[in-house]
């Protein structure tokens, strides 16, 4: 009598559906809806953010440097940058949910079944650096575009989408485009995405082993998405610190005084007390809802495909 041939373990197999190309294509989809609609959404937050980070003195805090903007360009300065933000975001967001998920499986069946769950939070932020790696080539160039609109003093840049990106193209000496940010945005997004996804899933983890005691699968699917969007939020608190410093930098690479220095130069004038503070209690604001928005607008639409959420035990 033959002896039955064991299975091999497979991380595409172990969820409540296969991951396969359908499931990853719908991942990438979900995440292009949750971080485009959400990054464009505030785009007034990010416009005084960005303005606050670039010129303290004349931008000293949220609700000041709202009235600045709207007193001096009207309701639509408040709006800049909202195409590139719409368009880049929604293409950071694919990637990065969707190789998220890709990465994920591929680091789990390279460590086998009990490495993996032994090692679960490796795995985490492995997967994660590894999908914003590519999510920030697809953003770094609408990045640019939006930081130059959005910083630029009145008149002396185009506002208009396409209007900005043929300027961009156009100046690529001195703005180095289309990837002269790409190093401080990975320096700002990798952190950030690892702190994201390594915590929303430790926090979902903790929700489901210490609160919530059933198995995950007995709750329904709105208490799902409220541990969702919870554990969204306080990832996102984490984030925003994690990667206040470097997004700092990054706005101060599309001020004009600062056209031509490097990313050293900028940090040593500025001093890293002021790169990781100024700005920051609006950008905790803006990063916990936008990622806890970001988070159930993704499982809500993981859902709604018959996928699950994420997270669990």
């Amino acid at each position: 009598m033959s002896t039955p041939t064991l299975r091999k373990w497979d991380a595409r197999l172990a969820g409540p559906v296969p991951h396969d190309v359908s499931y990853y294509s719908k991942c990438m989809l979900g995440g292009a809806l949750a971080c485009g609609f959400t990054h464009a959404g505030i785009t007034p937050l990010d416009v005084a953010k960005c303005n606050m980070q670039v010129n303290p003195l004349k931008y000293s805090g949220l609700l000041p440097s709202l009235r600045t903007l709207i007193k001096e360009e009207g309701q639509t300065g408040i709006w800049k940058g909202f195409g590139p933000t719409f368009v880049g975001y929604s293409l950071q967001g694919m990637f990065k949910y969707g190789l998220y998920e890709v990465f994920k499986d591929a680091y789990m069946n390279l460590a086998g079944e009990e490495l993996s769950n032994k090692y679960k939070g490796a795995i985490w932020l492995a997967g994660s650096a590894s999908a914003e790696v590519f999510a920030d080539i697809a953003l770094c160039p609408l990045e640019m575009t939006k930081v130059k609109i959005q910083t630029s003093a009145t008149g002396t840049f185009p506002t208009g989408f396409g209007a900005a990106l043929s300027q961009m193209r156009a100046t690529k000496v001195e703005t180095r485009f289309p990837f002269g940010s790409l190093v401080p945005l990975w320096s700002r997004q990798i952190p950030y995405t690892m702190a994201k996804f390594f915590f929303f899933e430790k926090i979902v983890q903790s929700f489901y082993t210490y609160v919530l005691t059933e198995p995950k699968d007995s709750y329904a699917k709105t208490t799902q998405l409220g541990v969702t969007f919870a554990s969204g939020y306080l990832a996102g608190v984490v984030c925003a610190i994690v990667s206040h410093p470097a997004d700092s930098v990054v706005s101060l690479l599309g001020k004009v005084e600062n056209k031509g220095k490097s990313v050293g130069t900028i940090i040593n004038e500025t001093g890293m007390a002021k790169l990781a503070t100024k700005g920051l209690g609006t950008r905790v604001v803006m990063i916990g809802t936008l990622t806890g928005f970001q988070w159930w607008i993704y499982d809500s639409f993981k859902a709604a495909m018959g996928m699950g959420t994420t997270g669990g035990k």
